[in-house]
């Protein structure tokens, strides 16, 4: 076993049997996934004037002074986008020194353009929890372009637990690419310790290169698979010339990446928003890629990266290969006893351009 590494399925069940995890309820079956905790949200929403960092305070204090009104989420309830709210989780952490923790939001949660992040007691960080922390966890939920019915049991974000420093360094990474091919390029760009993830404005066979979601749509309940018609939320987007997309400001599009992405079974790897400084754009959701995802072996083979894609203050063009985001990949501690793909019918295996689960398979337009 690495004596540094994010800790796998097994072991974080072993978090829970030593009490390092709690719950307000049994696990769900499959909340435990190869490399991360699906993190479930509680019984009540807490609506607030404004975001915010704990800093120096617990949670609750800083709740007591900012909310608006209390939802209860026991039947279900519509959060509305432009709005700001809190909610309490069912999982608390009394993590061991040498355990530290950090959370994302969930593929069909960045999807969805809902920004979630979890917080902390006295946290000074968003989706960081320090080795040794002690206490609840609540989560910051934002409908940006949908509005969203969730109730208490209802999944937005996940969390890996590490231990250690098991983040691989530029040689590291080169060389795993050389062994195993973690992005399909001849010419990999590895710096700063990731590799470069980039556009594919060409499309698929019918042209189809993204999505931008419409506005003043119905509600989307994020625990229904399926049930919406895709045109109902989004306008699909077709290559246009040279292979050039215009960004619009604050607009929400879905994109893919040109390269097919692979995590070997020992590593884990997480996307990263690619520096703003290079162009007025960002993947608005950095992403967790578990072991196994684009993996021949769990049925992956051809798996790209989905991008959530927004531009910021002034219209932005894409070109066809633009780098817009990078991988970064880690150790596993071990290998986890199962991998993302096909043992966990996972959602998002062998993808290529996909919304998320919400939506019925089979909706998109194929001509235009």
């Amino acid at each position: 076993m690495a004596k540094a590494g994010i800790l796998p399925d097994k072991e974080i069940a072993a978090l829970f049997e030593a009490g390092a995890l709690k719950s307000d309820a049994a696990l769900d079956a499959d909340q435990v996934q190869p490399a991360s905790l699906d993190l479930r949200l509680g019984s009540t929403a807490y609506r607030v004037r404004a975001s915010f960092l704990p800093g120096a305070h617990q949670v609750a204090d800083k709740l007591a002074a900012l909310k608006l009104h209390e939802i209860d989420l026991s039947a279900g309830a519509v959060l509305e986008t432009g709005c700001v709210y809190i909610v309490p989780l069912m999982e608390s952490l009394s993590l061991p020194d040498d355990i530290s923790a950090s959370a994302n939001p969930k593929s069909s949660t960045g999807r969805l353009d809902i920004f979630t992040r979890v917080m902390t007691d006295r946290g000074r960080e968003f989706d960081k929890i320090g080795a040794g922390y002690s206490g609840p966890l609540y989560l910051e939920v934002s409908p940006r372009t949908f509005p969203i019915v969730v109730r208490a049991g209802s999944r937005l974000s996940q969390v890996r637990f590490r231990r250690g420093s098991p983040l691989l360094d530029a040689d590291d990474l080169a060389s795993l690419h050389s062994r195993d091919t973690l992005v399909a390029s001849d010419e990999p760009n590895i710096s700063g310790g990731g590799i470069a993830l980039s556009i594919d404005l060409r499309g698929d066979p019918n042209g189809l290169v993204g999505y931008r979601a419409k506005h003043h749509t119905a509600v989307i309940d994020v625990d229904v698979k399926a049930a919406h018609d895709v045109l109902d939320f989004w306008d699909p987007l077709y290559v246009r010339g040279a292979g050039e997309l215009v960004l619009d400001p604050d607009e929400f599009y879905i994109l893919a990446s040109r390269e097919a992405v692979h995590v070997p079974p020992d590593y884990a790897a997480e996307m990263t928003p690619f520096d703003p400084l290079v162009g007025e754009f960002r993947v608005h959701y950095a992403g967790f890629f578990d072991p196994g995802f684009g993996h021949s072996g769990a049925g992956g083979t051809g798996s790209r990266a989905v991008l959530e894609v927004r531009s910021h203050e002034v219209p932005f063009i894409l070109e066809h290969g633009q780098t817009v985001g990078r991988l970064v990949y880690e150790h596993m501690l071990s290998r986890p006893k199962k991998l993302y793909g096909s043992a966990l019918s996972s959602n998002y295996q062998a993808q290529g351009l996909k919304l998320s689960k919400h939506f019925r398979a089979g909706d998109e337009i194929i001509a235009h």
